[in-house]
């Protein structure tokens, strides 16, 4: 019989962010399969009373803590304690976390400390007779894996973006203390402060409803023969400002930068979509002057509604990897978009 356990961290705010709903949305899916069996939340963080209250009605067996100043802030020795401390507590089988930059540097690590094994990246789970199956991709979200482990304990990081997130009303959940003995040795690692972009700079956002991926053909000669790298500027700026979509690239595109040619000043390797770039996850995406052929696209694999815009009616986004292609000129249709956006709505 398996034993279940999610970990899962505070936000700075004391609640639990997407991500951990999503696993929790897995761990609860995976017990029904196994046979309604029983599973365990596990929470770290300076303050759980919030997040256990918000996730009281997801019928877990037993919510167990760690909290403490000194689990505020990401670090891996005590995160790597705490993680510890919950599996061992109630001697877990199959631990799962999501896939943050927080349980992502810590659990492989917690995996060879209890003897275990971890596979991250993980998009599904299943129950295969009485054997769990996880899914997850390689060669850049080119070819998917099944994979089953006899071994115990299994560590598995989900990949955000996988799973629907959990729901439910907040209700009052009992906890159970789980010490932790941390010393000076610990906290040798501290976090300062943190610095982010301003809300205009920032271009990429995982929860944004819509992807907008530029191609290389912004920076072309355009009907006139000239090139209007400002104006494509302004017009992919104003679009993202007025909608809050997250911007991709196709690789042509960040490369110029690197070949002395005029680029997209606010575009950077961090943004490429594809094969050698990210897959992200978001209900629509919309495509401008990309060629939509396989190294492009396969970074769309997670996209649900794709659209393109492209003056070639045989590009690669015609040949069935859009759902609807807009053979018009891109520089038109988002200056459009943009005095359309700016309008007032009627009441």
């Amino acid at each position: 019989m398996e034993t279940l356990l999610l970990l899962t961290h505070t936000d700075p705010d004391g609640t639990l962010g997407k991500p951990q709903l999503e696993a929790l949305h897995a761990a609860r899916q995976l017990a029904v399969g196994l046979g309604n069996a029983a599973w365990h939340v596990g929470l770290v963080g300076e303050t759980t009373e919030v997040a256990a209250r918000q996730i009281g009605a997801c019928g877990a067996a037993r919510f167990l803590e760690v909290q403490g100043t000194e689990f505020a802030q990401a670090r891996y020795a005590t995160d790597a304690a705490a993680a510890e401390a919950l599996c061992r507590a109630v001697s877990a089988t199959m631990v799962l976390a999501a896939g943050t930059a927080r349980w992502s540097r810590v659990l492989p690590g917690v995996a060879q400390r209890l003897g275990g094994r971890a596979d991250t990246h993980v998009s599904g789970l299943s129950v295969a007779g009485e054997a769990i199956q996880v899914t997850r991709w390689y060669y850049r979200q080119r070819m998917e894996a099944r994979l089953q482990r006899a071994h115990r304990p299994w560590l598995l990081l989900l990949d955000p973006g996988a799973h629907p997130a959990w729901s439910g009303d907040p209700m009052p959940a009992k906890t159970e203390n789980v010490p932790v003995r941390v010393t000076d040795a610990h906290q040798r690692t501290c976090v300062t402060g943190m610095r982010a972009p301003a809300a205009d700079a920032q271009t990429i956002r995982p929860d944004a409803d819509l992807l907008f991926v530029a191609g290389a053909g912004w920076t072309k000669k355009q009907a006139d023969g000239q090139t209007h790298v400002q104006e494509a500027e302004r017009l992919i700026g104003g679009f993202l400002s007025r909608t809050r979509a997250s911007l991709g690239s196709s690789k042509s595109l960040v490369d110029l930068g690197g070949e002395g040619q005029a680029v997209l000043s606010f575009l950077t390797h961090l943004n490429q979509i594809g094969q050698t770039g990210a897959t992200p996850r978001h209900p629509k995406g919309l495509s401008a002057c990309c060629h939509g052929e396989e190294p492009h696209t396969v970074g769309w694999r997670f996209i649900d509604e794709r659209r393109a815009i492209d003056l070639d009616p045989n590009c690669g986004w015609a040949r069935g990897k859009a759902d609807v292609l807009y053979v018009a000129d891109a520089f038109a249709v988002m200056a459009r978009l943009n005095e359309l956006l700016q309008e007032p709505t009627s009441t």
